[in-house]
């Protein structure tokens, strides 16, 4: 399974560049930078302070322009930023709310389907499937990632459907130590 990070809504410019590189290091396979209202500015200094190695392994949610000056591994797409830069031909993934909208991405790499489970970091963001809707997904041919109250306890539920892997925002320790984080996404598989 695919296992994706997302960054919280504010950068904490004293260590999250330290956690994003210990969540990679543990063998995560992207860190999505999300942060919805961070500058241009912001997120350039974030990605250079990421090990140059590990850009291949972030995710950008804004400032796609971004992408002409790190070697990233792709674009987000979400209701903010819901279309591709004019001539970008990269890796993208896209935010998904209903099984529907996975049909739209066929050229996406992988789309993420929120929220599975009730949403740890959105106060009020409630399951949105049921079972019977979540094994559609097996009809799917686009990977599906798992998003929304994924916890460690929750990861063995989602194989139940075809998701192709989790990402996880509110469960993550985000504010502890680069130490701990990386205990943390050590003990994830």
């Amino acid at each position: 399974m695919l296992r994706i990070a997302i960054t919280p809504e504010h950068i904490d410019e004293s260590r999250e560049h330290l956690n994003v590189r210990a969540i990679l290091e543990a063998g995560w396979n992207r860190v999505h930078l999300r942060h919805p209202s961070a500058s241009r500015r912001d997120m350039q200094r974030l990605i250079e302070a990421v090990p140059q190695e590990m850009h291949s392994r972030l995710v950008l949610h804004g400032h796609f322009d971004l992408c002409n000056d790190f070697n990233l591994g792709g674009l987000h797409l979400n209701r903010r930023c819901p279309k591709l830069p004019p001539l970008y031909n990269g890796p993208f993934s896209r935010s998904c709310h209903t099984i529907d909208e996975i049909s739209e991405c066929r050229e996406a790499s992988y789309v993420t389907l929120s929220p599975i489970f009730d949403s740890i970091s959105k106060s009020g963001y409630s399951s949105a499937f049921n079972a019977s809707e979540l094994k559609a997904l097996h009809s799917i041919n686009t990977p599906v990632i798992a998003l929304g109250g994924v916890t460690p306890e929750r990861i063995e539920a989602l194989s139940r459907y075809n998701f192709s892997g989790f990402a996880m925002l509110g469960a993550l320790p985000w504010g502890k130590s680069p130490d701990e984080m990386r205990r943390f996404a050590e003990s994830i598989h």
